[in-house]
């Protein structure tokens, strides 16, 4: 998230609203945003209803989550995904946004 938040005004320029969903309870994602001063929105997922929805991987032996970033357009259709194997293999933002300019053309 962190990283999201860096280049979050770059997001914003291009109409993209940026959504973090996270396995945590409400009362937890609203601390953790407060806390943080997160600028985007954050949606508690403590049921995996939005993960399973997406095909997000819940994976115990790797501590919850599986990393996935989606670019989904206007109308709901998923244009994007990447289903990270790790923390180690999370697409930068100067990725991410460059698919974001290749939608808008």
């Amino acid at each position: 998230m962190v990283q999201l938040r860096q280049d979050y005004e770059a997001f914003k320029k291009r109409n993209t609203v940026v959504i973090a969903v996270g396995p945590d309870s409400k009362k937890d994602f609203q601390n953790f945003w407060k806390q943080k001063e997160i600028p985007f929105i954050g949606l508690a997922d403590p049921k995996h209803k939005v993960a399973k929805k997406y095909e997000q991987e819940v994976n115990i032996l790797k501590f919850g989550r599986v990393p996935a970033q989606m670019l989904i357009d206007k109308n709901g259709v998923l244009q994007y995904v990447h289903y990270s194997n790790s923390m180690s293999d999370i697409p930068d933002n100067k990725e991410i946004l460059a698919k974001i300019d290749d939608l808008n053309r």
